[in-house]
C-alpha cells in the first residue's frame, strides 16, 4: 500500500503507520505535490479508516522504473499486469466495496519530469492496459475506480488503486469555514507530537478550531481561545467535542502548569498577522511555558521561532519544515521541562 500526505509530513506519517499493527513502513518519497509513504499491512487491516495523518491512501497494483525502459507504453505494461492488478482489485474489495464485473475507472497520473514523455501519455497508456485487461469496465470522470500511477522518487513509480475519499481528508468536516483554515492532517500532526492524552489540550489561537478537534478526537479534553469573536463562533461549530472562549494568548485565564499540552498554528502568514509580531510571539510564548505543565509540550506552527523569544523553561525537540498552499513553514515541537532545570534553544 501507499500514502499520500502534505509535502513535508511523511516522517510524521510514517509513524502512524509503524504504530498500526501489523503495519511497517518500507519506503516514502515525493511526487511533486505530496509526500508518498510506501508501507506493508496485514489483511485484516483498514488503514484508511485510521490513518489522521494521510490525505489518500491506496491498494498497491505495481511498480517499475523508469531504467528498465522509459517509454510510456513499456512502464504500463510493467504497472499492470493482470495477475497482480487482480490481487489488488480483491484488495480493494476488502477496503471500500465488492467490485462489480462492469464498472467505471479513470487514470490519475503525476511524474517528476517530463523529459522522456508527458504524462498524458502514461496516463493515456494505462488506461488501454486497464480496459484491455478489463474489457467490461468503462472509462468515466469520476469514476468508481482510480488508479494512480505516480513517479515518488526519480526513475521509481508505483500504482495503486484509491480506496479513500475526499471524506479523509476533511475527516469529519467542517461545519464551518474560515479563510486560512488548517488542513486537518497536518492538526493531525501537530497533535500526534503533542503526545499522549492527560491534562487538557489547549490551543490558545483556535482559528477555525481545527487543532482543538483534532485533539478531541484523539482522546484528549480540549480547550481553544481565539481573540476573534468570529472565529470563536466558528470553532464553536467545527469543534463540538471541545471548550471554546473568547481571550487573548498573551493573557491565558488558566492556572500555572495545568496544561498538558498547547498546539496552536500562530497567525503568522498572509490571511491574518499580528502588530510587532517579535513582542507578540514572545509574550504568548511566555503565557504557553507558564500554563504548561513540565513534561508537556508546546507545538507551533510559525515559519520562524528565534531563539531570544523562547522562555528559558522551553527545549526544542523537533523541528519538522511543511509547505502548505505553496508556502514554507515549520512544526515546532517545545518540552516543557522540570522546574530548576531551565533549557532553551532553537535555532
Amino acid at each position: 500500500m501507499f500514502a499520500l500526505t502534505m509535502p513535508g509530513l511523511a516522517s510524521l506519517a510514517a509513524r502512524e503507520i509503524d504504530a498500526l499493527a501489523g503495519a511497517s513502513v518500507e519506503d516514502s518519497g515525493f511526487d511533486g505535490r505530496s509526500d508518498v509513504v510506501l508501507f506493508t499491512v496485514s489483511r485484516e487491516e483498514k488503514p484508511a479508516t485510521r490513518l489522521r495523518l494521510a490525505e489518500d491512501v491506496f491498494v498497491e497494483a505495481g511498480r517499475t522504473m523508469r531504467s528498465s525502459g522509459d517509454a510510456p507504453r513499456w512502464i504500463a505494461s510493467r504497472i499492470w499486469r493482470p495477475a497482480r492488478a487482480r490481487e489488488a482489485l480483491t484488495a480493494w474489495g476488502r477496503q471500500v466495496r465488492p467490485l462489480r464485473a462492469r464498472a467505471s475507472f479513470r487514470v490519475i497520473a503525476r511524474v517528476l519530469q517530463e523529459r522522456s514523455f508527458l504524462r498524458t501519455e502514461l496516463r493515456r497508456h494505462l488506461t488501454q492496459a486497464i480496459a484491455h485487461d478489463q474489457p467490461s469496465w468503462t472509462v468515466a470522470d469520476p469514476g468508481q475506480v482510480e488508479v494512480w500511477v505516480i513517479e515518488y522518487r526519480p526513475g521509481r513509480l508505483i500504482a495503486g488503486l484509491r480506496v479513500s475519499d475526499a471524506r479523509m481528508r476533511q475527516h469529519e468536516g467542517r461545519d464551518a469555514e474560515r479563510a486560512g483554515a488548517l488542513r486537518p492532517a497536518v492538526a493531525a500532526a501537530m497533535v500526534a507530537l503533542a503526545g499522549d492524552p492527560g491534562l487538557p489540550l489547549l490551543d490558545p489561537c483556535c482559528g477555525s478550531g481545527t487543532i482543538v478537534a483534532e485533539a478531541a478526537a484523539s482522546g484528549w479534553v480540549a480547550e481553544g481561545s481565539d481573540i476573534d469573536p468570529l472565529a470563536v463562533d466558528i470553532a464553536r461549530r467545527n469543534a463540538r467535542g471541545a471548550s471554546i472562549t473568547a481571550g487573548d494568548a498573551r493573557r491565558l485565564p488558566f492556572p500555572d502548569a495545568s496544561i498538558g499540552a498547547c498546539v496552536s498554528n500562530l497567525p503568522f502568514g498572509h490571511q491574518y498577522k499580528v502588530d510587532d509580531p517579535s513582542a507578540w510571539l514572545a509574550a504568548v510564548l511566555a503565557e504557553m511555558a507558564r500554563v504548561t505543565a513540565p513534561g508537556g509540550r508546546v507545538v507551533l506552527l510559525v515559519p520562524e521561532v528565534p531563539r531570544a523569544l523562547v522562555p528559558a523553561g522551553l527545549k526544542l525537540a523537533e523541528r519538522h519544515p511543511v509547505r502548505l498552499l505553496g508556502m514554507k513553514t515549520v512544526i515546532w515541537a517545545f518540552d516543557k521541562g522540570q522546574p530548576g532545570r531551565p533549557a532553551a534553544g532553537t535555532r
